[in-house]
């Protein structure tokens, strides 16, 4: 089974500050750093460090190249990628002394997605295969509907939350993937409970994943709802952790894992990326996930 992941490519901006910078307010920056990042890439690089075949189809520009090069370092193969002339998408992170972030994204490139570049890399994907979107990039509409006919499995991250999102058709998603922010500006909701509830009523057909930070995680499919607990480890930056959740979730299900054992492999590979500092660096390898998992059950 093969993933194709339509997403975004950005250069994330990273400060370390003592707190959020407020409305009027100028701040003094503790740190600078320039990572790779976007959602599309963190979740490609996931996918590929956790062994799955995954394709990366979007767009850069000439300030981007790097992160295709680097896509390619971690086994991501880039042939649906294209250099065009716009600049490279990036975000302006302000990561605060407990771990938390607030993003400032520019699309850039990620909003030059055509038609044509669409109808090409889907045509090269079969029956079953995995199309997993998020929405920071144009044309989600078109990808969920010409994925869908085209018969393949869609995995749907609906982050950042914008107004168009309310007349997209989620529902033809396989997978819903939101946090605690996301669930509730689509269901209308805000007690966890609920939110799950409102969204599987909303999208029967659709499995429901919410990621409730330091909570864990709760889903909800045909067969009911599914709690799992977070791996509790100091926390260092929490930048990716949604995105290498994501990631390997699907690589598990690709290898053929049921819901909870997904779930829980990618609990802890979420641990372990909020564990360490950056985006898509901070990703575990697949061995460093075992080898995590073994030493729990060994405490």
């Amino acid at each position: 089974m093969k993933i194709l992941n339509f997403g975004s490519l950005n250069v994330d901006h990273v400060y370390q500050v003592d707190h959020f910078v407020a409305a009027g307010e100028t701040e003094h920056a503790l740190r600078y750093d320039l990572h790779m990042g976007g959602k599309g890439m963190n979740q490609s690089v996931a996918l590929a460090r956790a062994g799955a075949e995954t394709y990366h189809a979007g767009c850069i520009g000439a300030d981007g190249v790097f992160l295709a090069d680097f896509l390619r370092e971690c086994g991501v193969n880039t042939r649906h990628l294209r250099q065009i002339e716009t600049p490279t998408g990036h975000a302006m992170i302000q990561v605060d002394k407990t771990g938390q972030n607030c993003i400032l994204l520019f699309g850039g490139a990620n909003q030059c997605i055509s038609d044509a570049q669409i109808d090409e890399t889907i045509a090269q994907f079969d029956r079953g295969d995995i199309l997993l979107l998020q929405n920071e990039i144009s044309e989600i509409r078109t990808l969920l509907e010409e994925g869908a006919a085209r018969g393949l499995r869609i995995a749907f991250n609906p982050a950042p939350i914008t107004a168009e999102l309310a007349d997209m058709p989620i529902g033809i998603a396989e997978w819903l993937f939101v946090n605690e922010t996301e669930g509730a500006a689509l269901s209308g909701e805000t007690a966890n409970d609920r939110i799950i509830t409102a969204l599987r009523e909303k999208y029967p057909h659709t499995t429901v994943i919410l990621t409730v930070g330091g909570d864990g995680v709760i889903a909800a499919d045909d067969a009911g709802i599914h709690r799992l607990p977070a791996m509790k480890v100091p926390v260092a930056d929490t930048t990716a952790a949604g995105d290498t959740f994501i990631g390997y979730f699907l690589a598990a299900v690709a290898e053929g894992s049921d819901l909870q054992g997904a779930l829980h492999t990618a609990s802890a590979a979420s641990a372990l990326t909020v564990s360490r500092a950056g985006a898509a660096a901070s990703i575990p390898m697949a061995d460093e996930v075992k080898r995590f998992l073994q030493g729990r059950q060994a405490d």
